[in-house]
C-alpha cells in the first residue's frame, strides 16, 4: 500500500555543476507546507539505483521528485517504472533535454508547483539494449561529443561548446548503418542516428518535429551531413528539413547495426561504443507530472 503523505526528493549533487541546497530547501518548505513527510537521497554514482529501490520498497512512497539532468531523470525512471509513482522533475543538469521538451518554466518555484500538482501525463518508454529511454538516444557525433564533455572539467552548456570543434575534427564519422523495422531493411550513411522519443536536444534544437511522446512509436532519424542551412533551420519549432539532410522512420521496434563500433548515448549518458543496438516501445508508459497546458495538448493528440 503506498504512502499518500510521503515522496522522495532524488537530487544529483554534481548534476550541471551547481549547488542544489536551495532546491532542497525550497522542496522541503513546500512539503512542509502540504503536510507531506520527505525522505531526500543524494546519488553518488556508485549504487544508486538498489539504493532507491530499497528505499521505494520501504516507504512506498506516491510520488518520486527527481532534481537533476536527464541521466538522473532515467536512473529514477527505470527504478519507479511499473509501479505506479508519479514521477516529478526538478530540471537541474547542463542541458535539461526533458525539461526542454516537457516545456517547463525556468524558475524553481514553478518547477516546483508542477512537480507537486495532479496533472499528469503518461508517456512512452523505450527499451535500448534493456536500458530505459524517455528522451533522446543517439549513436554517432553527439554521443561522441557527450562523451567528450564528460571527460572534460568544464561543466555547463559552455563545457559542450569547447568540445564541438574538437569533437568535429577527431570524429571517424561519416558512419554506416543497417535499420531493421517492420517495413522492412535498409542501409543509410550519416554522421549521426537519432532513436527519438522526443523533439528535441536540451539545446533546443528541433530534430523530431512530427514526434509525440504518447503515440506508441519512435522515430529514427538518419542526418546525413553536416548542412549548416539545414542545421539553422532546428531552432525553429517545426523545421521544414530536407531529405537529403535526413531521413526519418517512424515506428514501434528495431534493430540497428553499424559496420564499426559507434559512440553511443541515451539521454544524456555516454554509454559504450556499439555495433548493434535493438529498440522497442514498452506497453507500459510512465507516469509524469508537467505543465497542464503540455498535458491538455498531447491528450488532445492521443484523443484525434
Amino acid at each position: 500500500m503506498k504512502s499518500e503523505n510521503y515522496i522522495l526528493l532524488i537530487v544529483n549533487p554534481i548534476a550541471g555543476d551547481s549547488e542544489k541546497d536551495t532546491i532542497i530547501n525550497s522542496v522541503t518548505s513546500e512539503a512542509a507546507r502540504r503536510q507531506i513527510n520527505l525522505n531526500l537521497y543524494k546519488t553518488t554514482g556508485t549504487g544508486d539505483k538498489e539504493a532507491i529501490d530499497s528505499l521505494i520498497d520501504e516507504l512506498k512512497p506516491e510520488r518520486i521528485l527527481v532534481a537533476g539532468g536527464d541521466g538522473t531523470i532515467s536512473l529514477v525512471a527505470a527504478c519507479v517504472f511499473e509501479k505506479d509513482i508519479i514521477l516529478g522533475i526538478i530540471p537541474a543538469g547542463s542541458a535539461n533535454g526533458m525539461a526542454v521538451n516537457f516545456d517547463l518554466p525556468q524558475t524553481l518555484p514553478e518547477q516546483i508547483a508542477i512537480a507537486f500538482s495532479d496533472c499528469t501525463l503518461a508517456i512512452d518508454v523505450l527499451f535500448i539494449n534493456e536500458n530505459i529511454c524517455l528522451h533522446i538516444a543517439d549513436l554517432g557525433i553527439n554521443a561522441e561529443l557527450i562523451k567528450n564533455y564528460e571527460n572534460s572539467s568544464v561543466r555547463g552548456k559552455f563545457g559542450y561548446f569547447l568540445q564541438t570543434i574538437p569533437t568535429l575534427i577527431n570524429s571517424e564519422y561519416p558512419f554506416h548503418f543497417e535499420i531493421e523495422t517492420e517495413a522492412g531493411t535498409t542501409e543509410e550513411t550519416g554522421i549521426l542516428l537519432a532513436i527519438a522519443n522526443a523533439n528535441k536536444f536540451g539545446t533546443g534544437a528541433t530534430i523530431n518535429p512530427e514526434g509525440k511522446i504518447n503515440d506508441g512509436k519512435f522515430e529514427i532519424l538518419i542526418f546525413k551531413n553536416l548542412d549548416v542551412i539545414e542545421i539553422v533551420k532546428t531552432i525553429q519549432e517545426r523545421p521544414q528539413m530536407h531529405s537529403d539532410f535526413v531521413r526519418v522512420i517512424s515506428t514501434h521496434k528495431a534493430k540497428i547495426r553499424s559496420k564499426k563500433k559507434v559512440p553511443f548515448q541515451i539521454d544524456g549518458e555516454f554509454l559504450d561504443h556499439v555495433d548493434a543496438v535493438s529498440v522497442f516501445v514498452s506497453n507500459q508508459q510512465l507516469e509524469i507530472a508537467l505543465p497542464e497546458k503540455f498535458c491538455k495538448l498531447h491528450k488532445n493528440n492521443t484523443e484525434l
